[in-house]
C-alpha cells in the first residue's frame, strides 16, 4: 500500500487538499494528515464544514487517513526512517515555503518536508498566493533547485472548464500524475490532430 503525508496550511485552497485525498483513498493509499492551526480554519471557513468532522467521515468508510499532530516531533513522519511515496503540501503558504527554503523546521509539518529534502524524495508544493514578490519567487526557486515540485494551482481552459469541480480535478490531476498515479480527472491536450 503506497503511502503519502498531505500538508495542509493556512493559504487559500483547501477544496484542493480535499479532492487530492479523496483520490489517494480511491485508489487504496495510506494518507499522513498533518494541517496546521490557521489551515483548519481556512479548510473551515471555505468548505463550511468543520476539519475533524470531515476526516472522521471519510475515516468511518475506509480509516486510510492518520492525523498527524503539528507539534508531535516524535510522529513517525518526522523520521528519514519511515518510508513514504511522497509529500504534498496543498495549499502551500509563502511562510511554509520560505520555512522549507530556509531550513526551519519548527512544526511536524515543515519537518516531514524537510525529511523529504534531506532523503531525496518525492516533495510537491502548490502553492497559493498572488502576486508574487522577488522573495516569494527566491524561495521557490532555491526549492525547485533541490527538485521540489511546484505545482500552482492555474487552470486551463483548453478544455473549456464548466465548473469549480473541473478547474480543481486539472490541479490535481496534475499531481496525481507528478506521483506516477495515472488518472482521467482532466482532459489531456491532443493537439489538432
Amino acid at each position: 500500500m503506497k503511502k503519502y503525508i498531505i500538508g495542509i496550511t493556512g493559504a487559500s485552497g483547501s477544496i484542493y487538499a480535499v479532492r487530492l485525498i479523496e483520490e489517494l483513498i480511491k485508489r487504496n493509499c495510506e494518507v499522513y494528515l498533518v494541517a496546521t492551526d490557521n489551515g483548519k480554519k481556512v479548510f473551515e471557513y471555505e468548505l463550511k464544514y468543520q476539519f475533524n468532522d470531515w476526516v472522521d467521515n471519510l475515516n468511518s468508510k475506509n480509516n486510510r487517513i492518520k492525523i498527524c499532530n503539528i507539534d508531535d516531533m516524535f510522529f513517525s513522519i518526522a523520521s528519514g526512517s519511515f518510508k513514504t511515496d511522497g509529500m504534498i503540501i496543498l495549499p502551500c503558504s509563502m511562510a511554509t515555503i520560505a520555512k522549507l527554503a530556509a531550513g526551519i523546521a519548527d512544526n511536524l509539518l515543515i519537518r516531514a518536508g524537510d525529511v523529504m529534502l534531506k532523503e531525496k524524495r518525492k516533495l510537491i508544493l502548490v502553492p497559493r498566493e498572488t502576486p508574487l514578490s522577488s522573495i516569494h519567487l527566491k524561495n521557490m526557486l532555491t526549492l525547485s533547485e533541490l527538485n521540489v515540485t511546484i505545482i500552482p494551482p492555474m487552470p486551463a481552459f483548453y478544455n473549456h472548464p464548466s465548473s469549480i469541480e473541473d478547474i480543481v480535478n486539472g490541479t490535481v490531476g496534475r499531481i496525481l500524475e507528478s506521483l506516477e498515479i495515472e488518472n482521467n480527472l482532466y482532459y489531456k491536450w491532443k493537439g489538432n490532430k
